[in-house]
């Protein structure tokens, strides 16, 4: 190879190759410790932005599953297994499903896990003993809940999960700020929780 031919290398530009991102569990940022669960919980955005609850990279509630509702979406999570025990949707706007809602948290195994989100409204029809159950999880916003107020929350039932955990978020509506015609933006949370807690 001739000095000419070197010069010429040396000049032609050198090809980057850009790796594809990595996903990780429920499409976080960055992955969680091998003894943890991963969650992401992403509330409804207007009428066409379902809201999600997944965990451990399984879409428990979503569109895509059909059962995804307006009002307070709920999964229950058996903490020791990761199980998924149940989940269902419950209307604040229509109907009479208050009271319902109380009795499936109550019902609840101890030492499961509890993802909530509200899609559109999830305030009209709460009533008291609604929100005393939700509050005696550790929410702190139940109780602030307003007409299509953006809302997640996650909790363990018969056991704290550590401070440390991104646990629960509101946003509310806001015509002056709103994404959405009468709807605040989407809000979410996620992260990792350690597995074999024992208190």
């Amino acid at each position: 190879m001739t000095t000419y031919d070197n010069l010429q290398n040396l000049a032609k530009k050198p090809k980057i190759v850009v790796p594809s991102p990595k996903r990780h569990k429920c499409d976080q940022w960055s992955p969680c410790p091998s003894q943890s669960y991963a969650y992401r919980i992403l509330s409804g955005g207007g009428k066409e932005k379902f809201a999600k609850i997944c965990f451990e990279d399984e879409l428990i509630i979503s569109e895509e599953k059909g059962n995804v509702g307006r009002g307070i979406n709920i999964a229950v999570v058996n903490y020791d297994t990761g199980k998924v025990f149940a989940a269902k949707y419950f209307d604040m706007w229509e109907g009479e499903f208050s009271g319902p809602m109380t009795d499936f948290i109550r019902k609840a195994p101890l030492r499961s896990l509890l993802l909530m989100v509200t899609h559109d409204d999830g305030s009209s029809r709460l009533k008291e003993d609604g929100k005393k159950a939700i509050a005696e999880l550790g929410s702190k916003e139940i109780r602030n809940l307003k007409f299509r107020s953006s809302w997640v929350f996650i909790a363990g039932k018969g056991f704290k999960l550590p401070e440390n955990i991104e646990n629960e978020k509101i946003n509310h509506s806001d015509m002056n700020k709103n994404r959405y015609s009468g709807w605040p933006a989407e809000i979410q949370i996620e992260g990792c929780i350690p597995k074999n807690m024992t208190n």
